[in-house]
């Protein structure tokens, strides 16, 4: 068990090297519906808008990346916008509906095109050769993680549209903030597992066996998905 949560812990480091945005991206939106309860739509818009910019500032001064950086201030100036724009705190979160329902489409797409969104990620992540990924005993399992996500965005944005249509904004807030990351962690551990189980069941080469051309019988993929 303990040796499991290592390999968890080494494969998020991989996957999530150079993310550290995700302060960047839940607190904001929480600020924001915070203040708008207690002080109103102008409060809550500068306060989101002081918060995203310290952030960046103290990104910069560290020397992280710039895209993660300024991508946090970039998302929190357009949602401020558009809820000053209509002059409704809700709005505030019409950017998170709207990448929620591409994100779900973009999954789907994928699918039906039969490159499935999970192995485009890991082949971008880890480089591995992409003809290894659609290998007739490999893609299933990249094709059902892709489906575990779809299931995961399809009911973030299902939660995000009712609460939207009911003008909840400070539900909103603690919806997004809690099916951000901390929901996304649990659906990538899930996945890895799954997947490896599920590319064991499979019986394929791993990418080393097939990168050297070695004939079946294959020990299979036994880390990294």
């Amino acid at each position: 068990m303990k040796n499991k949560l290592l390999e968890l812990w080494q494969e998020f480091r991989i996957v999530f090297s150079g993310r550290n945005n995700t302060i960047d991206t839940i607190l904001p939106p929480l600020i924001f519906a915070l203040v708008d309860w207690l002080a109103g739509l102008q409060a809550a818009s500068l306060s989101a808008l002081g918060l995203a910019a310290i952030l960046t500032v103290y990104r910069l001064v560290r020397r992280e990346s710039w895209l993660y950086a300024v991508s946090g201030l970039v998302l929190t100036a357009l949602a401020a916008a558009m809820a000053w724009f209509t002059q409704s705190a809700v709005s505030f979160f019409l950017p998170a509906l709207v990448t929620s329902g591409i994100t779900l489409a973009a999954l789907l797409i994928s699918i039906g095109l039969g490159k499935p969104l999970a192995a485009w990620s890991s082949h971008l992540t880890r480089a591995w050769p992409r003809e290894w990924y659609w290998l007739p005993a490999i893609r299933p399992a990249y094709t059902e993680v892709t489906w575990m996500w779809s299931a995961f965005v399809a009911i973030r944005l299902a939660a995000q549209i009712v609460l939207y249509q009911q003008g909840e904004t400070v539900l909103l807030g603690w919806v997004n903030g809690v099916l951000d990351w901390p929901a996304l962690v649990a659906v990538l551990a899930l996945s890895y597992v799954y997947g490896l189980w599920r590319l064991g069941k499979l019986g394929g080469p791993s990418v080393d066996e097939f990168v050297s051309g070695q004939p079946a019988p294959w020990m299979g993929q036994k880390k990294g998905f």
